[in-house]
């Protein structure tokens, strides 16, 4: 037993204690818990036994990763979610948000690593690496009200397309020529550089560090004569209507999905991605739920890392789309004329220390030469490719299909 909460206490009252738990149990498939009125209504009646219990998820697994967050949380002074030391008078800003299943152990090698340093390193360092679970809105904020480069930080690093190429934010930048990829690598790893994929930036503008895959968990028990689903387009069958349950709350994967459905099977793939969306059930209907039959996600699409937490010999399986797992890149934007002091930052964040500590640590597969990501062969993923990102205004583009698979989940609940 943890020193924090108990497997029976309410999902409600674990979230308001550690607010880490959330993201924690959207990624297990609660994704309905990130809505406030949710914890506050459904997270009373449950407690956190019931819940893993209903997802077929491993007590154990659960439990150490989410000590592990709150005593990351805890005992680190210098990394937490919002920095408090911050350096106004810095030469070198730091932006950015890291996944949350290796952001402390990447930012304790960072302080390791800065404590090695010439004093006058971190000195004039000024750095903010939130959870990516708190989202990049405000970094947003300050990008929408840049109108030069100059005012932007140095480095930024983030998973997901809009902030990076939306010719609102960040992207409106891109055609000044004001990154530049000063990462070194002469290629990336053999699982990202091959006859498949080809995953560096032609234009050397953008760097990446690594990726988080997006894969299916599948409750064998409520197949009920389905077949498997073996690819993405298997979920898009009308057998897998109000069946799968999708990571909407996770902005960066989700967006991954929608623009990787759009450009292989086009507006009617996001129709039937948005028909395939099994609705949240209400509180009501969940306190109701010992007494009748609830609809249970036969297909729960997330993140490779969070399939550790499946229970051996259960009815959850981890299936690796055959056509690929769709991808959201962790990006590494450098700003080239902060070249000369950025150079150690860009050193630190592209060795293959970080690489490994993304690969083996979080399951999200490194693109450092070096880094064995202990991946199958045969696991291919799917990436949308550097010439539909250039062609695309990507902001624009998510908006339309955000809105077009939400009008037809809610066609499909009708």
């Amino acid at each position: 037993m943890n020193p924090y909460f108990e497997m029976n206490d309410t999902i409600y009252d674990i979230t308001e204690k550690y607010p880490e738990a959330i993201a924690v149990l959207a990624n297990a498939g609660f994704e309905n818990m990130r809505n406030k009125s949710m914890r506050e209504t459904m997270g009373k009646t449950i407690t956190l036994r019931q819940a893993l219990k209903m997802k077929q998820v491993n007590e154990v697994t659960f439990e150490e990763r989410l000590v592990e967050l709150i005593e990351g949380n805890q005992n680190d002074t210098d990394t937490t979610l919002v920095q408090k030391n911050r350096n106004h008078k810095a030469t070198v800003s730091i932006q950015g948000v890291l996944p949350c299943p290796i952001r402390i152990p990447l930012l304790e090698g960072f302080e390791k690593w800065l404590t090695e340093q010439e004093p006058k390193v971190k000195e004039e360092l000024d750095y903010q690496l939130q959870a990516a679970s708190m989202g990049v809105d405000w970094i947003k904020e300050q990008v929408k009200k840049s109108k030069s480069p100059d005012v932007l930080a140095d480095l930024f690093i983030s998973a997901g397309f809009d902030l990076f190429f939306d010719k609102q934010l960040i992207g409106k930048f891109k055609s000044q020529g004001v990154f530049k990829d000063l990462s070194g690598f002469e290629s990336y790893n053999q699982d990202f550089e091959n006859e498949r994929i080809q995953l560096r930036d032609p234009k050397g503008q953008y760097s990446m560090l690594g990726v988080v895959p997006a894969v299916f968990l599948i409750n064998q028990d409520e197949l009920n004569g389905r077949s498997m689903p073996e690819s993405w387009e298997d979920l898009l069958k009308p057998e897998y209507e109000n069946a799968v349950s999708l990571p909407i709350g996770d902005f960066d994967l989700f967006n991954a999905i929608l623009l990787n459905i759009h450009k292989q099977y086009g507006e009617e793939g996001i129709k039937k991605l948005g028909r395939s969306l099994l609705q949240s059930m209400h509180p009501s209907e969940m306190v109701k739920s010992h007494t009748r039959k609830v609809n249970k996600p036969v297909v729960t699409i997330m993140p490779y890392f969070f399939t550790r937490m499946t229970k051996n010999g259960g009815p959850m399986k981890a299936v690796w789309p055959k056509d690929g797992a769709i991808i959201s890149p962790i990006f590494m934007l450098s700003k080239v004329q902060s070249r000369q002091v950025l150079l150690p930052f860009i050193d630190f964040f592209s060795s293959k220390q970080v690489g490994e500590i993304l690969s083996h640590q979080g399951l999200f597969p490194s693109v450092h030469p070096e880094v064995d990501n202990q991946i199958d062969p045969k696991n291919q993923y799917m990436w949308l490719g550097w010439d539909y990102i250039n062609q695309q205004d990507m902001g624009e583009l998510i908006g339309k299909l955000e809105a077009l698979f939400q009008k037809s989940a809610e066609e499909e609940l009708r």
